[in-house]
C-alpha cells in the first residue's frame, strides 16, 4: 500500500495547514482537524474521498475519540499521527498566572496525550503507523521569556522518548521535529500569549522580549513549508528519523546545548 492516511492536529494555519496540503499533493488522504474548520475544505481543495475535516479540541478527549471515529469510519485506517497543535505562553514565569501555565500544558502536552490515546489503539491493530511530533528546539533549550513554553515542550519530548520505545515492537515508528523560529504566525498576538503581571525587578527585560518578538513576527528566517516538505519525505521513508532539528538556530543551540551538558557531566564526574 503507497497511499497513506494522516490524522493532522492543527490543521487550520501554519505547518499543520502546509502538512495536509503537501500530503494530499503527493496522493494520500488527510484528517484534517482544528478547533476552526471554517473554509478549510475549501482552502485544501480536495475531494471527499480524499480529505476528512473535523472539528476538535485537542484538550477535550472525548472530542479526539470522537474525531478518531470519524477518520475510521472515512478511510478505514490511520497511518500517519501529527500531533502540531500547540500555543507559545510567552513571558518572565512570575509574569504568567498559573490558570495560562496550566492551559500550556493542556494544549501542549495533554492535547498530544488525548489525540494519541484515541489514534493509538489503531495503530496498534494494524501493527504499524508512525507518530510525528511537533516540539521545537525549545524541547530541548530553554530561554529567559520563554521558560514555560519550554517546559511543556520539555515534558512533550520526555514523554514521547518513553511511550517511542513502548511502541517500537509493535510496528509503530516516532518522529520528533524540532524547528528553530519559523516564519508562521506563532509569534502573532493571536496565537502566543505574553504574561500579564507587571513585576518591576523584571519590567526592562520584558519590554526588551516583547520587542524582540514583535520584530521577530514574521521575519523568521525558516521556511514552513521546506519543513512541511521534509516531513512528508521522511513519512514516505521506510526508516525515517527519529528526531528531526530544522533550520540552522537550531542545529546551532541543540549543539551548543550538548556541548554544556557534556561539560557539566564532566565537571559533576570530577566532584562525585
Amino acid at each position: 500500500m503507497t497511499e497513506k492516511v494522516w490524522f493532522i492536529t492543527g490543521a487550520g494555519r501554519g505547518l499543520g495547514y502546509l502538512l495536509a496540503h503537501d500530503a494530499l499533493a503527493a496522493g494520500d488522504k488527510v484528517v484534517a482537524t482544528s478547533q476552526t474548520v471554517d473554509g478549510l475544505a475549501e482552502r485544501l481543495s480536495a475531494s471527499n474521498d480524499s480529505l476528512l475535516v473535523v472539528p476538535l479540541d485537542v484538550t477535550d478527549a472525548r472530542a479526539a475519540s470522537d474525531a478518531h471515529d470519524a477518520a475510521i469510519e472515512a478511510f478505514g485506517r490511520i497511518d500517519i499521527l501529527v500531533n502540531n497543535a500547540g500555543r507559545a505562553q510567552l513571558g518572565w514565569f512570575e509574569t504568567i498566572q498559573d490558570e495560562d501555565v496550566r492551559r500550556q500544558f493542556e494544549i501542549n502536552l495533554f492535547g498530544a496525550m488525548n489525540v494519541a490515546r484515541a489514534v493509538l489503539p489503531t495503530m496498534r491493530r494494524q501493527r504499524s503507523g508512525l507518530v510525528v511530533t511537533i516540539s521545537s528546539v525549545n524541547g530541548l533549550v530553554s530561554n529567559p521569556g520563554g521558560s514555560v513554553y519550554s517546559a511543556s515542550k520539555f515534558a512533550l519530548e520526555g514523554w514521547m522518548e518513553g511511550l517511542a520505545e513502548e511502541i517500537a515492537p509493535l510496528g509503530i515508528r516516532s518522529l520528533i521535529v524540532e524547528p528553530g523560529m519559523m516564519r508562521t504566525n506563532f509569534l502573532d498576538p493571536s496565537t502566543a500569549r505574553q504574561g500579564n503581571e507587571d513585576i518591576e525587578d523584571y519590567a526592562e527585560a520584558v519590554a526588551g522580549f516583547r520587542t524582540f518578538i514583535a520584530e521577530a513576527n514574521g521575519a523568521q528566517k525558516n521556511d514552513p513549508e521546506a519543513l512541511a516538505a521534509l516531513i512528508v519525505a521522511e513519512a514516505s521513508s521506510p526508516e525515517p528519523a527519529r528526531r528531526l532539528l530544522f533550520g540552522a538556530d537550531a542545529h546551532e543551540w541543540a549543539s551548543a546545548k550538548c556541548q554544556q551538558l557534556a561539560a557539566e557531566i564532566d565537571a559533576s564526574s570530577a566532584r562525585a
